[in-house]
Formats: C-alpha cells, sequence, structure tokens
C-alpha cells in the first residue's frame, strides 16, 4: 500500500462503513456498484435476478472507504432460489451504515418497489434514495417521483443518477463517504472486492452464459469453478462445470457441434484473463443435475442460506 494511503486508512479522520445496495430485480443496482468501485465486480445482464448472492465492492473516496453491498434483487419470491436471494437481499441491509435504495426512475415504483420502501421503516441506518436511469426520464417525471418517495419514507438525501454513464456518481460517492462512521479501514486501499478470485470467475461465465443464450435458460443453471491451478509459466488453468437439471438443457449450453459453449468459453476467458491480468486456459462441462435448486450444497456454493422450506 501507498504510504499515503496507509496514513489515510488509519488516521483520526479516516472512516469506514458499509453501505447496502438494495432495489427491486434490473434497477441498476450492480451497474452502480461497479460505477461506485470504478472496476467491475459484479456481472450485469439485462435479466432480472443475475445478483443472486451479497457482493462487496471495495471504493476509497478520501480518507473514507465505503464497502457497498450489492444484493440480489427483491420481489415476491416464488421457488426456494428465490427466497434464498430476497433473503440474502434483506440480510445485508442489518449491519449496514447506510442502505441505498436504487429506483428505475423509467418503470416509476412498482409493487416490488413499494414492498421495499415499506420494509425500510424502522431501520436505523442512514437511508439514500437513487433514482437511476435519468437519461430516459423527462425532468418534470423525475422530480414528482423524488417527492412522492420522500413523502412515504423520511431518506436522508435523495440522488438522480445513470448508473451507466456515471452521471451523478460522483456525487453520490462524496455524499456516502462523508456520512461513514469514522474508524480505520477494513481492507487495502487497493482491494476492490473481498470475492475470492474463484467464485468471481464462476460468476463471469454465469454472465456469459446468461448473455449468450438469453430467453432459452433463464434461472436453471448454476457454474462452480471446480479447478483454478497456478501454471509454472505464470498462466492458470480453471476448470469450471455448468449444473443445468435437464439434458434437454445441456444439448442447448452446448450448441449444435459445441458452438455455443466454445462462444462461452471465449467470452469468458477474455474477461478473467483480463481481471486478473495472466493468461487463463479455461474448460467448461456441463452435467445434469436434476434438482440442483433443491440442493443445499449448490446455495454453500452459491454464498447462499438454504432455505429449509
Amino acid at each position: 500500500m501507498p504510504e499515503a494511503m496507509q496514513k489515510q486508512a488509519s488516521s483520526p479522520d479516516s472512516r469506514c462503513g458499509f453501505v447496502a445496495v438494495i432495489g427491486a430485480p434490473n434497477v441498476g443496482k450492480s451497474t452502480l456498484v461497479n460505477a461506485l468501485v470504478g472496476s467491475k465486480i459484479s456481472i450485469v445482464t439485462p435479466k432480472v435476478q443475475t445478483t443472486r448472492a451479497l457482493i462487496r465492492g471495495i471504493a476509497v473516496e478520501g480518507q473514507a472507504q465505503l464497502i457497498l453491498v450489492d444484493t440480489p434483487g427483491i420481489f415476491a419470491p416464488r421457488r426456494r432460489l428465490d427466497r434464498a436471494m430476497v433473503d440474502s437481499a434483506w440480510a445485508g441491509t442489518r449491519d449496514a451504515d447506510l442502505v441505498t435504495l436504487v429506483i428505475d426512475a423509467n418503470k416509476g415504483v412498482r409493487d416490488d418497489d413499494e414492498a421495499i420502501v415499506g420494509g425500510l421503516a424502522g431501520m436505523s441506518a442512514v437511508k439514500v434514495l437513487v433514482l437511476n436511469k435519468i437519461d430516459l426520464v423527462a425532468k418534470p417525471k423525475l422530480l414528482d417521483l423524488a417527492r412522492a418517495l420522500n413523502d412515504r419514507e423520511a431518506f436522508a438525501a435523495s440522488f438522480m443518477i445513470s448508473a451507466r454513464s456515471a452521471d451523478g456518481v460522483a456525487e453520490l460517492k462524496n455524499f456516502l463517504a462523508a456520512h461513514l462512521p469514522a474508524g480505520p479501514w477494513l481492507y487495502p486501499a487497493d482491494q476492490i472486492s473481498d470475492a475470492p478470485t474463484r467464485q468471481f470467475a464462476a460468476e463471469v461465465t454465469r454472465e456469459k452464459l446468461y448473455l449468450q443464450l438469453h430467453q432459452e435458460l433463464p434461472y436453471q443453471s448454476t457454474v462452480e469453478t471446480e479447478m483454478w491451478k497456478e501454471l509454472k509459466d505464470g498462466s492458470v488453468r480453471v476448470e469450471q462445470t455448468i449444473y443445468v437439471e435437464r439434458e434437454s438443457q445441456r444439448k442447448i449450453v452446448l450448441g449444435k457441434g459445441g458452438q455455443t459453449i466454445r462462444a462461452i468459453g471465449a467470452a469468458a476467458r477474455a474477461d478473467i484473463a483480463a481481471a486478473i491480468e495472466r493468461p487463463v486456459h479455461l474448460f467448461l462441462f456441463v452435467k445434469v443435475r436434476e434438482h440442483w435448486a433443491d440442493d443445499p450444497e449448490r446455495y454453500r456454493e452459491m454464498g447462499l442460506e438454504f432455505p429449509k422450506s
């Protein structure tokens, strides 16, 4: 760590704390966390429920270290996996110093948003409202939306941003940093996430799987890194397994003549190599595991608690 940052990390004026980023599915939480960190630590796709478990990104602003908790989207759960993700999202708020509610300004307040606002009542953490995707909305509508939400909940501040273009993100980051509790930093200054590299690599491959298959295999797949081996030439051999529930799904992932799995592998390999700044040899396997979404071991691999019912 550079000496200047070492002093910041433990000076009397240093600040550090947890910022939970919550909201309904697909409102831009992961895009916002990536923008605040300044690097990709959460996967992003146009599909809802892309984030499954808590992802912590670490950002520095002046003498403050922000530990940003990217949470799964909160919605009315229908399946066991849904319940695990929603429970994980609310768990991310329990020890947070600040809770940032992200709303898709283009879609306005929907049923899921209403339920989340209701769930904020009684929380002792500082609550911040973030209206995202403002580039798609006329200003009068934004002001009406902010006013209506502030009438419902006592937000300490409201911000209008575009996480994708980073418009307004710097102002939000400054506010969050200024409202963290005083204390030493919990992580080295150059660390941007607490996720193990193996887990991050699995998430990258899952992102490429979603993007490649679109609606053909929405949520009936998961990815696990089975091997991570450092090679003598400085490269890394990575072996991952994509689990699906049926043979028909396995054929979809493989594609005609293996074209689909090769495309997924090439895209994932490039992103993993860029992230770790080393050559990567990625080997993907596709296996059928019926009812994997009811297997406690799969939940542990994803960093989720297994709901008992």
